[in-house]
């Protein structure tokens, strides 16, 4: 909100039982990200290091997962059922037209400092994430706000028209410009997190990305928890905010985060070592030795989320629709996943998962390599003559790797193409999908809300998490139908049509849909999964053996 060739033969070790945390040369009984097994202490490798902990400026899955122990939204969501409950908000009113929602600021909330949270902070925070000089990925899903995406376009000057006003201290009303039904699940989007004034100005202006208010020691936030240590690349650690307003009904003390920079293999041993308590994301190969083995700690569950490339319309060849679906069409999803990723993943079709909100997209990209060499063909390009090496850029995960070089030998193999691979660090590799600096590149999105508005929408033009360069004004105009049409039926035929016009252009080529995969310890208890992997701490114990 991801590296070594995957050997045809694999040798499985059995899984050794969970070892005492002593035995870890690197853990010292205890303290600043030791590793070491505490009561009350959540130890998690996180598959990245985070891009920040601004939550008006990230954008990853990871990030998000960091951030809800560390901010509060409006509203939240409860763990297992993902119902929505009271956040920083004790309760809100609903006008009959769906389109005026009114918030109570809790009296207790209060940030990590002891200021109270109020709906001026909200206000605030939703002036900076609109900011065209701020210039957030994620702005747009804010402009369901009566005149907010004319202010995040620079159309509006005014930020006393945006649909935002504080009422009171503590009462805060939210104008929205089409009654949006998911808009309290949005609540749990960092992009609604709020963020303090006068920490934030205290290190810099209103709109400048790079501020020092993120550094431990620096940070305030409104959540469960604070940050007090953040070593690049080592640990993040937070400790449990005392003036959270609902402090104590919290279990946990203390969470770690351990990035492992999408070495999945270092965060399965981790965990095998006893060194953390839960890891993200499970090396696929790993999965049949934990089913045989260690069944009890495997997780894998529905995910609502498609992973997929990207592909650069803005270069040649690829600016040309009948190159990119050459290429798309050429790419064998089936033997995808169950070859290359053992049956871990379901092919996917289209951009959106199949019955998100009730809605499955009607048009499809299959495989198709006969079709997909004639269109080579017809853009000029017949066997792949004359055409350019094509590079598939991923960030660093052995899954990616395995994906990458199947698809590299298909495009070589079915179409005459020669195709490299690179591999960047998460950080390098979010820049330089974010500058179209890139020709293919591999992507992922997980669901902010049960909605198949969240995906068709970030491919408008313009939108800070399309980084193709794709544009297409249909499509644009289908997509503000659908958004403010209240017929259910409607709204869906208007994204049926998008998605058709998204897939035929294909700036994208949609590969499988994700599942769950993910390792949890027998000590770790509330940590029920749901569809969306949203991560609600305050759920969350963990009980050591004492004996």
């Amino acid at each position: 909100m991801r590296s070594s060739i995957l050997d045809t033969a694999l040798a499985f070790v059995a899984l050794i039982s969970i070892t005492a945390a002593g035995c870890n040369g690197k853990q010292d009984g205890g303290g600043s990200g030791s590793r070491s097994a505490r009561q009350g202490v959540l130890r998690v490798a996180a598959d990245a290091e985070p891009q920040s902990l601004d939550p008006q400026l990230t954008t990853g899955h990871t990030e998000h997962r960091i951030l809800t122990s560390l901010f509060e939204g409006l509203a939240t969501l409860n763990q297992k059922t993902l119902e929505i409950e009271p956040g920083a908000a004790k309760s809100w009113d609903i006008s009959e037209d769906g389109k005026t929602y009114t918030f109570h600021i809790n009296p207790d909330a209060k940030w990590s400092n002891g200021a109270p949270v109020t709906a001026k902070d909200f206000v605030y925070s939703y002036k900076r994430m609109l900011s065209k000089k701020f210039g957030s990925e994620y702005s747009y899903m804010l402009w369901c706000i009566v005149n907010a995406e004319a202010y995040n376009k620079g159309e509006l000057a005014d930020f006393d028209q945006v649909g935002v006003k504080a009422i009171d201290d503590a009462t805060l009303e939210v104008t929205l410009a089409y009654p949006a039904p998911y808009f309290l699940s949005m609540q749990i989007h960092n992009a609604w997190f709020p963020v303090l004034q006068s920490t934030v100005e205290q290190f810099g202006k209103i709109d400048d990305r790079q501020n020092d208010w993120i550094l431990a020691g620096n940070h305030v936030s409104n959540g469960p928890f604070k940050l007090v240590e953040w070593r690049p690349n080592e640990v993040i650690r937070v400790v449990k905010n005392e003036h959270y307003w609902d402090a104590a009904n919290l279990k946990l003390n203390e969470i770690e985060f351990y990035p492992v920079s999408g070495n999945l293999q270092t965060a399965e041993r981790m965990f095998r070592a006893n060194e953390v308590d839960t890891i993200e994301t499970l090396v696929i190969t790993k999965i049949p030795a934990y089913k045989r083995d260690n069944p009890a700690v495997l997780r894998i569950e529905p995910f609502v989320g498609t992973y997929f490339y990207r592909i650069n319309t803005t270069r040649p060849p690829l600016d040309n629709p009948k190159v990119r679906l050459a290429l798309a069409m050429s790419v064998d999803k089936k033997s995808i996943c169950d070859d290359v990723l053992f049956g871990a993943f379901v092919p996917a079709v289209a951009l959106t998962p199949p019955g998100i909100g009730g809605y499955t997209a009607e048009a499809s990209l299959p495989y198709d390599i006969e079709q997909a060499k004639q269109l080579l063909s017809e853009a000029g390009f017949p066997g792949g003559t004359g055409m350019r090496p094509i590079e598939i850029l991923y960030n660093e995960s052995e899954d990616h790797q395995m994906v990458a070089e199947a698809i590299q030998d298909m495009w070589k193999n079915g179409l005459g193409i020669e195709v490299t691979t690179n591999k960047q660090e998460w950080k390098v590799y979010l820049n330089s999908m974010t500058t179209l600096n890139y020709d293919v590149v591999r992507a992922g999105w997980i669901a902010d809300f049960l909605d198949p508005m969240n995906y068709c929408e970030c491919f408008t033009t313009g939108n800070g998490n399309n980084r193709t360069g794709w544009s297409n004004a249909t499509y644009d105009e289908l997509e503000k139908k659908a958004r403010h049409e209240l017929d259910p039926a409607q709204r869906f035929a208007y994204m049926q049509e998008a998605e058709k016009i998204l897939l035929s252009e294909t700036p994208i080529i949609p590969i499988y849909t994700y599942r769950q995969r993910y390792l949890v310890s027998p000590d770790l208890e509330g940590c029920d999964g749901n569809q969306l992997g949203y991560m609600n701490y305050k759920y969350m114990s963990v009980t050591r053996d004492q004996s």
